[in-house]
């Protein structure tokens, strides 16, 4: 990693910004005037993460994700002193696009691109459903990453394609978050955080379990974390 710590602390605490306010907005915009279909809200939330892969991902490697910072830690593909920092400052970036969302719309916890649980699904089911949908993204994630440095056509197609697909299957039963920190800002910002123990451990349970599977399969050598 050729950009300083702060650098790439920034970059990742700008695009997670970016992408609450495009992903939540979306739907907030949707709320606000004529609803937009549940496979168009999919499919922004595809092309946001597509976009801020390659608009950051040569500084920091786009992770925007504490999940997918811990599993590339662990995996040894990213340094694992500068976990704290990366994850800080993607909730920070979380927080801040929720309450640039609210500052405009001054919509309530309905309203604000929260993740939530479906009420037809136990608690259980909705921790099910986060790890499932982490270990996936994790799995192809490390397929075509590095971890620490990313501006490749495959990487942005093949990462922004998991997601959308992702949250066609699963947005509507909770909300397709597979991120602790795009849960954590709208969450906090709308004042209800009592779900948010659930999908931080599925998550990142759900990431780990995804490095670990890929990792197991070998499917090619892995690249080390460097400084």
């Amino acid at each position: 990693m050729n950009a300083p710590l702060f650098r790439r602390c920034l970059a990742e605490l700008v695009a997670t910004a970016f992408l609450i306010i495009i992903g939540c907005g979306v739907v907030v915009v949707g709320g606000q005037t004529d609803p937009l279909t549940h496979e168009g809200i999919a499919i922004v939330w595809g092309l946001i993460v597509m976009v801020l892969v390659y608009s950051v991902g040569d500084v920091s490697g786009c992770h925007i994700n504490p999940a997918v910072t811990i599993a590339f830690a662990a995996a040894g593909r990213f340094p694992a002193r500068e976990v704290v920092p990366y994850v800080l400052m993607q909730f920070a970036g979380a927080t801040l696009g929720a309450a640039a969302i609210w500052s405009v719309f001054g919509v309530d916890s309905t309203n604000l691109g929260s993740t939530v649980i479906h009420d037809s699904l136990s608690p259980v089911q909705g921790f099910a459903i986060e790890f499932m949908m982490t270990l996936i993204l994790m799995f192809v994630v490390m397929g075509v990453s590095t971890g620490a440095k990313e501006k490749s056509i495959t990487a942005g197609l093949a990462v922004g394609a998991t997601i959308g697909m992702e949250a066609m299957a699963a947005g509507p039963m909770t909300g397709a978050s597979m991120n602790p920190a795009r849960t954590f800002g709208p969450a906090l910002i709308s004042g209800d955080v009592s779900q948010v123990p659930i999908y931080i451990g599925a998550t990142v349970l759900g990431g780990l379990t995804g490095m670990a599977l890929y990792k197991l399969i070998g499917i090619r050598p892995e690249p080390k974390a460097t400084t």
